[in-house]
């Protein structure tokens, strides 16, 4: 077991950071991104006629790599990092976060009424080893009008968030059911997590 049994946390997320502390992990923030100025970190565009698995795959590997590099850079003590990533699916094509507004709108627009996979994976990485675990989860959503629509996006930030929702806001309202993991659709499933941090030595729910 690690004699500090903490981790580095990738992310900028607060919704992950809640879900750690829900379990009892104890973290610190490694952010990729201080300062507007710097280039991005990882190409996030899916490549041709890749999946929507191999693309979430190759992205949470590439955010583990790119982690463990930043920890040597700056010679950070060596702790295992944890990196995620989620996407929405529908009919085997990926709606990342929008870019605007009207990428919103079209987004909750082609949700409403119809039934879509959220994929989110996790990558620890250790040194020059990463294991990664995926959960896959299916949300229906109830059918949307363009008043609710409208609304949603005024009241809530959705331009950092796969497929324009989140849903422990305003959104729940619209699902009608999920079968899944909730803390997965989340942005961090919780018994997939706890998998790895065990699988490390990293000691959940400690005395």
């Amino acid at each position: 077991m690690l004699s500090d049994n903490q981790i580095y946390l990738a992310s900028r997320s607060p919704r992950r950071r809640e879900l750690l502390r829900q379990i009892g992990v104890k973290f610190n923030l490694l952010l990729m991104r201080e300062t507007l100025g710097r280039p991005i970190d990882i190409d996030e565009q899916p490549l041709i006629d890749e999946t929507p698995t191999d693309y979430i795959y190759r992205i949470v590997q590439s955010k583990a790599n790119e982690s463990w590099k930043r920890i040597l850079q700056r010679k950070f003590p060596l702790l295992p990092v944890l990196v995620a990533d989620t996407i929405v699916t529908l009919d085997g094509c990926i709606l990342g976060k929008p870019k605007d507004i009207m990428q919103a709108e079209d987004m909750l627009r082609t949700l409403s009424g119809r039934s879509h996979q959220v994929l989110t994976a996790i990558g620890v990485g250790v040194k020059d080893k990463v294991q990664v675990r995926l959960s896959t989860s299916m949300v229906q959503f109830r059918e949307i009008n363009e008043r609710e629509i409208r609304k949603y996006l005024t009241q809530n930030n959705c331009l950092d968030k796969a497929g324009a929702y989140a849903i422990q806001g305003m959104a729940a309202a619209f699902i009608v059911k999920i079968s899944g993991s909730y803390s997965g659709v989340m942005g961090l499933p919780l018994y997939e997590t706890a998998q790895l941090l065990e699988e490390i030595g990293i000691e959940l729910f400690p005395r």
